[in-house]
């Protein structure tokens, strides 16, 4: 038999909030993202902080213009782990969010390029229920 090594303790601290989808609930979105980043140790103003805000209020964003259904909410997940966090948002609209085409005269899809310009990663994911979950890795500095 072989000597099996000890597991290291891995941390994963995960937030979950559903918000209305509304220009409120986007900005409460973002407001409580920052708040429970501070409060895992990244104070407001830090990169990690405006890093998170910047994503959050992109992503909530999103849901709010194109992602609503009327009557239905958006939920925002934040999951910190090891200097990485994971922000996922869902939304009930089946859409996919795409980056823009390489004409600088298009309408929209800019916020989906800061996203991409701060992320380690970035994708879609089904959900159960209709819609999809746009999810966001970020390392926290």
């Amino acid at each position: 038999m072989s000597p099996s090594r000890a597991q290291e303790a891995v941390t994963v601290r995960t937030f979950a909030q559903r918000f209305s989808a509304t220009r409120r609930g986007a900005r409460l979105a973002r407001m409580l993202a920052v708040q429970q980043l501070d409060r895992w140790g990244h104070p407001y103003g830090s990169p990690a902080s405006e890093t998170v805000a910047l994503v959050v209020a992109e992503l909530a964003a999103n849901a709010v213009l194109h992602g609503r259904v009327p009557g239905r909410d958006f939920e925002l997940r934040l999951h910190h782990r090891e200097g990485t966090v994971r922000i996922e948002l869902s939304d009930t609209h089946p859409a996919h969010p795409k980056l823009p085409a390489q004409d600088p005269t298009a309408e929209g899809g800019r916020g989906l390029l800061l996203i991409e310009a701060v992320a380690t990663r970035w994708g879609t994911s089904p959900r159960t229920g209709p819609g999809k979950t746009v999810w966001v890795e970020c390392v926290l500095n």
